[in-house]
């Protein structure tokens, strides 16, 4: 069998799950070609690595210990899609840089693990002739074409225990509590922490918000005797006017006003029209950190065990999904520059609905 060199790197924002990845990547491909068979070089810092030719062959033992690991051993960096074919003030032929380094470190193939603007830049490689496969990491959960990312769950987990910590404070204090959770453009986190944290009121981008149904809503717990409301809202979230607008347009509004996310403004306003006192909690970079769930480190080694079969057979252009339950892969140029949203239809949106959770439509 012929030596494989592969190249391997992390980019966009870490999540659990990365190490695991790596690992399951890493040992199946010793385990199915042979240690001696496989030469894998670690890119430092994602595509700024690739970028700046900052990489190293890797020993077999640096992959041992890390199925636990938050983070990633490789390092991190974003690398803005919208900017790879530009040529800044640096001169950097950015596209050209990578294809160089690609050639410099005599890979064999790239595995990129990474979201949605890591798999355009993956499969923007692909289409100049490198050999890359994709794996997919997200917290939030947003990649078209496949069920489920690595890093999801750890994050519901987290995200969950956040909210289950709120109310114990808000029914003691009677307020009602705001828990702003990570998701720019897609509700899944919010949606499943909502509602296994018995979140009473969700708010997600797909479903834009009237204040005066998020008021009616906690107005109504009021009245029947609840005196305090957990609100779970998606950083991404706007409101039903800001759904007009295009999104540079509500960029700009929202700088005008000196508002950044939603959460803090429907807190004012909440407290405003109800009296009832309203806090803001924002867990934050908490929700990417810490070690992976036993479902994520199942995921992710599954995931990786399949890039490596994808390897061994040559097959390219692809990146790693489970679909209907079961691992897969997709054509980086069907999923690439496609986003999964939550649609207002969805069975969980109905679930929650069910049980009297408002999404202040």
């Amino acid at each position: 069998m012929a030596k494989k060199r592969i190249g391997i790197l992390t980019s966009g924002g870490d999540c659990p799950g990365l190490n695991a990845t790596i690992r399951g990547v890493a040992k199946a491909c010793f385990e199915e070609m042979g240690e001696d068979n496989v030469e894998i070089v670690g890119i430092q810092n994602g595509y700024y690595g690739l970028i700046n030719n900052i990489a190293r062959e890797m020993k077999p033992s640096e992959f041992s210990g890390i199925l636990t690991q938050g983070g990633t051993i490789l390092g991190t960096k974003r690398q803005p899609f919208k900017m790879m074919s530009v040529i800044e003030e640096d001169n950097v032929d950015k596209v050209k840089a990578m294809k160089d380094t690609y050639k410099a470190q005599k890979l064999d193939c790239l595995l990129t693990l990474g979201g949605n603007g890591t798999h355009k830049t993956a499969n923007l490689l692909s289409e100049q002739g490198l050999n890359v496969i994709g794996l997919p990491k997200t917290i939030d959960n947003d990649i078209f074409g496949t069920d489920v990312t690595f890093g999801f769950h750890t994050a519901v987990d987290t995200a969950t225990d956040v909210i289950d910590r709120l109310h114990t404070t808000a029914a003691s204090h009677s307020r009602i509590l705001m828990v702003e959770i990570m998701g720019n453009k897609a509700g899944w986190l919010t949606l499943y922490s909502g509602i296994a944290g018995g979140a009473d009121i969700i708010v997600i981008p797909e479903i834009p918000y009237d204040v005066d149904s998020i008021c009616e809503a906690i107005e109504k717990r009021s009245k029947s005797g609840k005196t305090f409301s957990i609100v779970a809202v998606a950083e991404g979230a706007f409101d039903q006017e800001e759904a007009k607008l295009k999104k540079k347009e509500r960029a700009k509004r929202r700088q005008e006003a000196g508002i950044t996310t939603a959460t803090s403004r429907i807190a004012a306003q909440v407290q405003a029209a109800t009296g009832i006192e309203a806090r803001v909690c924002v867990p934050g970079h908490m929700l990417r950190g810490g070690s992976p769930s036993a479902y994520d480190r199942v995921l992710a080694t599954k995931f990786g065990v399949r890039a490596a079969s994808l390897i061994k057979a040559g097959k390219y252009g692809y990146t790693v999904a489970m679909v209907d339950g079961k691992i897969t892969e997709n054509k980086l140029i069907d999923v690439a520059g496609k986003t999964k949203f939550v649609t207002p239809d969805h069975q969980l949106v109905i679930t929650a609905k069910e049980l009297g959770v408002s999404f202040g439509e």
